[in-house]
């Protein structure tokens, strides 16, 4: 049943009070993938981690969250979006409690894999709720505009604060902090959420769930290896090809069982197969940057950790300028990939930008020109595409289709740093062995690091050209038609009403 008039405004701040505990949730999720990386060396010496070790403190979160995600988008289609998202937010809490006051490597290990596991029931069920809650057309621009610059700009808040934390607290703090942010969205999303799921009888897919995390904790674990092994080594392959063979099997068996895992209707979308596949190429490029750019501030041009978070600031504005101002404007207007091709091709610009710096360049001239070419191409992608990715959906599997843009985000980010990575280590090895000669110096040493990411910036910016391109084939959906009914009645739609939308699909 519709509102009235007098009750518009009353669900219109419901719906966007709302907003602001489903977004809270996103960005402890996005923050937490980066804020423990500058506190790495202090918990290393804190509690005795090896180097060979240490990576494994950022791999168990990432391989619980990228594997157990699409278990965890259908886990929220049918016991209810708002009950996952609430037990996932305490569950984070309690795991980020745990990893703050380990005392050993073991103990940490744990609470980040479950940190994982709790952010794969909590990502989906996130970005369902918000699918379902917003669906005409202008406020839909609109609040997809703000999740896609929490999204963007997350790690590079999380790069901040983590720096902050580390040198004005103590690296206990990088965990800690997501508790209390964890329990303001407890209260305010139990009080301002309306409840949904699918209709009908749930069956577990029992082997789909088994055929997609084996595949991906296999691909997620194989790309984190080979970083230490390197891409050639037999196990780095073994679980590449494994991965692979088993997500193929993942894709045949659903195809044939009454209520699979992913429907296959879903990704058979050029639309949702273009927006996945923009998450994941402005993921690459996001993530590399903050690699690369916090490697560049900190070993090259010696900056403190809080210093080099604060230098991400002017990234972390133009991507809300560009995603509040500029893409929610246009998005109900445009066809989506007039936006998300140009905002591909800034991300590579900032990239390519990378060619113009050196070991003396200044800040204004290298870091802030790349940063900002980065921020405002993702904030003309991640909008887009996080909005599209959901689009037109049926409501039963609001939960899944959240869950599989989540999986392309993550899965993009654990193989393009690894690739990359390893593209900018060889890099400087080579330029390390062919200025031999030279004898070992600091100064030659930072060259050859600023020459290894150099090279690594390249190819993701022809990494995102090439995928820019497919983009341009793949994703030729017109602009959003205007819908024939008045904007006032759309707005006075609440997410109560939109329930029986979901009860009868």
């Amino acid at each position: 049943m519709a509102t009235t008039k007098a009750q518009a405004p009353a669900a219109t701040s419901r719906r966007w009070a709302a907003l602001f505990f489903i977004g809270l949730a996103q960005l402890m999720i996005v923050l937490d993938g980066t804020v423990v990386n500058i506190a790495l060396p202090s918990l290393q010496r804190d509690l005795g981690i090896s180097d060979g070790d240490r990576q494994w403190i950022i791999t168990a979160y990432t391989l619980a969250f990228g594997s157990l995600l699409l278990l965890g988008g259908r886990i929220a289609d049918y016991t209810g979006r708002k009950r996952t998202f609430l037990i996932g937010l305490l569950g984070f809490a309690g795991a980020s409690a745990l990893g703050g006051a380990a005392s050993t490597f073991e103990l940490l290990l744990s609470a980040r894999a479950l940190q994982g596991g709790f952010a794969a029931l909590l990502g989906p069920s996130a970005l369902s709720l918000l699918t379902v809650t917003f669906t005409q057309p202008k406020e839909r621009a609109k609040a997809f505009g703000i999740w896609g610059a929490i999204t963007a700009v997350g790690g590079a808040i999380g790069l901040l604060a983590g720096g902050a934390l580390t040198d004005y607290l103590d690296w206990r703090w990088c965990l800690y902090v997501s508790v209390p942010i964890a329990l303001i969205a407890v209260i305010g999303g139990y009080a301002m959420l309306t409840e949904s799921r699918s209709e009908g009888k749930a069956r577990l897919d029992v082997p789909g769930v088994l055929l997609v995390t084996s595949g991906l904790v296999a691909v997620v674990y194989g790309t984190g290896r080979a970083e230490s092994d390197g891409w050639g080594s037999a196990k780095v392959v073994g679980l590449l090809v494994g991965g692979a063979v088993l997500l193929a099997a993942f894709a045949m068996v659903e195809k044939r069982v009454s209520q699979p895992m992913l429907p296959p209707r879903l990704i058979a979308d050029r639309t949702r197969g273009g927006a996945y596949l923009s998450v994941g190429l402005a993921t690459i490029g996001m993530f590399g940057a903050f690699l690369f750019m916090t490697y560049y501030l900190q070993a090259v041009k010696g900056y403190s950790p809080i210093r080099t978070g604060v230098a991400f600031l002017p990234m972390t504005v133009a991507v809300l300028v560009s995603a509040s101002a500029l893409t929610t404007r246009l998005l109900p207007k445009l066809p989506p990939r007039t936006l998300i091709i140009p905002g591909l091709l800034l991300i590579a610009s900032g990239m390519l930008w990378l060619r113009t710096m050196e070991t003396g360049t200044a800040y204004v001239q290298g870091v802030l020109v790349s940063g900002l070419l980065l921020g405002l191409g993702a904030g003309l992608v991640m909008p887009v595409a996080f909005n599209y990715a959901t689009r037109g959906i049926d409501p039963r599997d609001a939960g899944v289709a959240s869950a599989s843009v989540n999986t392309s985000q993550q899965i993009s980010s654990s193989i393009g740093t690894a690739l990359l990575n390893t593209i900018a280590t060889s890099a400087t090895a080579d330029y390390l062995a062919s200025h031999a000669s030279q004898g070992r110096s600091p100064l030659l040493a930072r060259q050859a690091m600023l020459d290894g990411f150099v090279t690594a910036g390249t190819w993701a910016a022809g990494i995102l050209v090439t995928g820019a391109l497919i983009i341009a084939v793949l994703m030729n959906t017109p602009r959003p038609q205007q819908q024939a009914v008045p904007e006032d009645a759309e707005t006075e739609r609440t997410p109560e009403d939109a329930e029986p939308l979901l009860s009868h699909p």
